[in-house]
């Protein structure tokens, strides 16, 4: 059984009195542990895409299974319950609270999950020390360079041990180098076993990944993998 299953998924918004088909008949599995990136111009479907698998948006029609249940069914309180505790986010704009500290930013899911202060801040120094931010605890976002709010964004994305990591152009913002540094440690995280699903631009980063979803115009094209390319 694949961790993700996306069966004829639709997803229709509505303009005025137009339509747009932002997704249409996507049908795609993903194993635990691949390393994917979505791929394709802009309006191509990339980010809708991505809002789905992380459930922050609904689609029209189709069924989309996670862990073998079907998500789509499920209430919003369900829904925020599946992404708190199986879905890490790291977006292309940090999307870190301003006031909080890395420390407090990074505890932030484990705060909204009801783990005690004697549980919290053990994990909370681990991560620091395990993205190099131990130095930075008491920072906030203002005081850090880009390369360390990226890094406390993917700590906070990771605290809560999630099945999956979904990041939107996680090295948009970002120099070549400062993004290199980003994209070694999502790497080192699927290597740890965690299934990575990127949306780039950047064709270097989406060369690196094991497998590449070509979408165009809402569709997926192609299903390119390392050793093999199908269309689906």
């Amino acid at each position: 059984m694949a961790q993700i299953e996306l069966s004829d998924i639709e997803r229709v918004f509505k303009l005025g009195d137009s339509e747009v088909h932002a997704l249409h008949a996507v049908t795609v599995a993903i194993e635990a542990g691949e390393y994917v990136a979505v791929m394709g111009p802009s309006g191509s479907g990339k980010s809708t895409l991505l809002n789905l698998l992380g459930l922050l948006d609904r689609p029209n029609g189709g069924t989309y299974r996670l862990e073998g249940r079907d998500v789509t069914t499920l209430t919003a309180d369900e829904q925020a319950e599946v992404r708190r505790n199986r879905i890490g986010f790291v977006f292309q704009s940090f999307h870190l609270v301003p006031r909080l500290t890395a420390a407090e930013n990074i505890a932030l899911p484990l705060m909204l999950a009801g783990v005690p202060l004697a549980e919290r801040a053990p994990r909370v120094a681990e991560a620091l020390k395990n993205f190099g931010l131990d130095t930075r605890a008491d920072h906030r976002p203002d005081e850090l360079s880009g390369g360390q709010r990226q890094r406390v964004a993917i700590a906070r994305a990771t605290i809560m041990r999630p099945a999956m990591i979904l990041a939107d152009e996680p090295t948009g913002n970002l120099d070549r180098a400062t993004g290199q540094d980003v994209t070694a440690l999502l790497e080192s995280l699927n290597a740890s076993g965690v299934t990575l699903i990127v949306v780039t631009h950047d064709p270097v980063m989406g060369g690196r990944a094991r497998r590449r979803l070509m979408m165009e115009d809402g569709a997926l094209v192609a299903d390119l993998r390392a050793d093999a390319a199908s269309t689906p």
